[in-house]
């Protein structure tokens, strides 16, 4: 099943830097000079308002570089072996802090490009600001690779039908939404889906939404693959 035990992104920064295919990679990037990149393990940085993230933190990892133009619009290049488990969630931060019901909207939009093979999911993943609680949004995903938890059934929500599970990694409660169908680019509508896990089901109460970050989580991509973000954008009021 492709779940960590605990989602290491959060600690990313925390963690000591550590070299990783600092000879590969960027020759990815796209032929416009990106203004930042990396091949560090945990290497990140802010451009307006986003703070990346390459973020390499599963066992058997290979080689990943992360570049950017800005904060919405950056892209991977990894080659991870043919193995099971979350090797690595590079993605893109926005840091939110308002209660749910302080929140008078929280809406996402992307557009993406992913590779035809390997092993990984284009996500959100949504943290309250104890860490107690992960919401993640998956809009597609190919190859061997699954949720944590048990089905909760379909549920129409934010724009999208998604499959919906339940489950905890040990260290914190987690709510997966897989949309039924893969999609490159959209927009999601994030509070009614963070009303509905508070209000309908009563999974939380009244948490704080702090983290909301947008990338890809995979597992495998053998070879050396490339995955980009060409547009995002995270607004709440």
């Amino acid at each position: 099943m492709a779940k960590s035990t605990l989602r290491k992104v959060t600690m990313a920064v925390l963690a000591p830097a550590m070299a990783i295919g600092a000879t590969v990679g960027l020759a990815s990037a796209p032929a416009s000079a990106a203004v930042w990149n990396s091949c560090e393990q945990y290497g990140n940085t802010t451009l307006n308002g986003y703070t990346l993230y390459n973020n390499i933190w599963g066992s058997g990892a290979g080689s990943q570089c992360i570049w950017a133009n800005s904060g919405t619009n950056w892209g991977v290049w990894a080659n991870h072996p043919n193995t099971g488990g979350i090797k690595s969630y590079p993605n893109a931060k926005k840091v939110i802090n308002k209660s749910i019901t302080s929140l008078g909207s929280l809406s996402s939009s992307y557009n993406v490009t992913v590779p035809s093979s390997g092993s990984y999911n284009t996500s959100y993943d949504i943290w309250d600001t104890g860490y107690r609680y992960e919401i993640m949004l998956w809009v597609n995903k190919t190859g061997a690779v699954g949720p944590l938890g048990t089905s909760q059934g379909n549920v129409t929500l934010g724009g999208h039908t998604w499959t919906v599970y339940k489950g905890n990694n040990g260290s914190n409660d987690v709510f997966s939404f897989v949309r039924t169908s893969n999609s490159t680019s959209g927009t999601v509508n994030v509070l009614p889906i963070l009303k509905w896990i508070k209000d309908t089901k009563g999974w939380f109460g009244n948490v704080t939404i702090g983290d909301l970050q947008f990338g890809f989580e995979i597992t495998s991509s053998s070879g050396g693959l490339d995955f980009a973000v060409n547009s995002e954008s995270v607004s709440s009021s």
